[in-house]
């Protein structure tokens, strides 16, 4: 039980936090627009959270590596209670005025963005120290991260509406300081091994290309960061402004909007339940492609097409439970490729780069709508879906996505020998991710020789 407790602990942590985030999602549009009557103020909240999560994300890879993704981890929730808690604070004495506003909820995403990409990265830690297969790990945070969605949606729309949006986000910071205990305690660092002698310790510029350098390196990793930040994209132009203005014009209830969001989402999350348990026997290169067949254009296309409502929520049953299966490989597939030493660097930086187009995706569908009207809006944005998600069907390189790594089992062996969660850097003999040609060479060119935070690759 004791190796799994990290498991269910980090899966706790992150089912508390991004159920407050999804409270803090609602309550803090509502609150600058009771308060201020403009949207554009909101829209710059939006912004100035926003802008920092993903800079921050970026930047603060180097430091999850050097200091360890558990400690950037618990830090970065501990600060949030106070930038986030002090928004409801200020609100109540009546001292908040809007750039006061907008710096805290700027602090707040610069938190957020080290702090989400810190937990990202023990991902593989966590796997390894359960015993459990990665897809296992992926598609359980998944399924958390999924159920999490809806029901701090559906939390935060009651507990606007009790207490008010100012003090629903008590709730959110309150969110944080249990995630961060929650995670202290089911990750406490076991007895640390005697470490070699280390060289001086490399420069955080430098730290900071070698993760672009093995990013860029890895034709794969790449790959899967650009699709999903163009994904996410017309993700975001499907669900800000395509589906609201689909359900204006059907069924004229915004109640509709909440529907199908909820129907697709809980869909998911039975999809990566499924995943959790099934995925590490299936071809992922294979099960990719048919779960983006699925949950992708066909989407698009049922919303263009003048059916019933239930016809629609079929459609997103089936393609909700189909997607459910894409972050589990997908995230096995990035954990598994990248050498542990530069787990903290290239996830964060990929994740963040998924971001970066999803401030676009209203601006885009708005776009869409105005110039050529709604069905023939979301069949432009379903064919670049469908465009963008097939290509690995015909690029080879692709197909490495079955080529499954065995460093799970000598890292799980490595970790109950006694190194602490904290430890990044396993010496080459006992837990260094396998890699195919390509990405060894990449990683040859990005890692040094070793020093106090790397290992050097064979």
């Amino acid at each position: 039980m004791s190796g799994r407790r990290p498991l269910y602990g980090w899966l706790g942590a992150e089912a508390i936090s991004l159920t407050g985030t999804r409270v803090s999602m609602i309550a803090l549009p509502w609150l600058v627009l009771t308060t201020t009557g403009s949207a554009t103020r909101t829209g710059l909240v939006a912004l100035a959270e926003m802008l920092p999560l993903v800079v921050l994300k970026v930047l603060g890879g180097p430091v999850i590596d050097r200091v360890g993704a558990r400690r950037v981890a618990i830090t970065c929730d501990l600060l949030s209670v106070l930038a986030v808690g002090a928004i409801p604070l200020l609100h109540a004495s009546g001292r908040l005025p809007f750039p006061v506003l907008l710096l805290l909820v700027a602090l707040a995403g610069a938190l957020r963005g080290p702090g989400d990409a810190a937990k990202a990265a023990l991902t593989p830690t966590v796997a390894a120290t359960a015993g459990v297969p990665m897809e296992r790990a992926t598609g359980l945070h998944s399924a958390v991260e999924r159920t999490a969605g809806l029901l701090g949606a559906a939390a935060a729309g009651g507990l606007v509406a009790w207490v008010g949006a100012a003090d629903a986000l008590v709730v959110d910071a309150l969110s944080f300081a249990l995630s961060a205990a929650v995670l202290a305690w089911a990750t406490a660092p076991t007895p640390v091994r005697a470490s070699p002698p280390a060289d001086a310790p490399s420069s955080y510029g430098a730290e900071l290309t070698e993760g672009w350098t093995f990013l860029r390196g890895d034709r794969v990793l790449l790959g899967i960061t650009v699709m999903v930040a163009l994904t996410n994209l017309l993700d975001l132009a499907f669900a800000t402004v395509l589906v609201p203005v689909w359900a204006a014009t059907t069924t004229g209830s915004a109640a509709t909007v909440g529907l199908v969001f909820a129907t697709f989402g809980g869909a998911a999350a039975l999809g990566s339940i499924c995943a959790a348990a099934w995925a590490e026997r299936l071809p992922r290169y294979r099960t990719y492609l048919v779960a983006f067949l699925v949950c992708g254009a066909p989407r698009f296309a049922v919303f263009a097409l003048d059916v019933p409502v239930t016809v629609v929520l079929a459609v997103c049953v089936v393609g909700g439970y189909a997607s459910g299966f894409l972050n589990p490989i997908l995230g096995a597939v990035v954990y598994e490729r990248i050498p542990e030493p530069l787990v903290g660097r290239v996830s964060s930086l990929s994740t963040a780069m998924c971001f970066a187009l999803m401030p676009f995706g209203g601006i885009l569908g708005g776009l869409l709508v105005a110039g050529v009207g709604l069905s023939p809006a979301l069949l432009v944005v379903g064919a670049a879906y469908l465009l963008v998600t097939m290509l690995p069907a015909v690029d080879p390189r692709w197909r490495e996505l079955d080529q499954r790594k065995a460093a799970a089992t000598e890292t799980s062996r490595s970790l109950a020998s006694g190194s602490p969660m904290e430890t990044r850097a396993p010496s080459p003999a006992n837990g260094r991710t396998t890699m195919p040609a390509s990405s060894a060479a990449a990683a040859k060119s990005a890692v040094r020789s070793p020093s106090a935070n790397h290992t050097k690759l064979p």
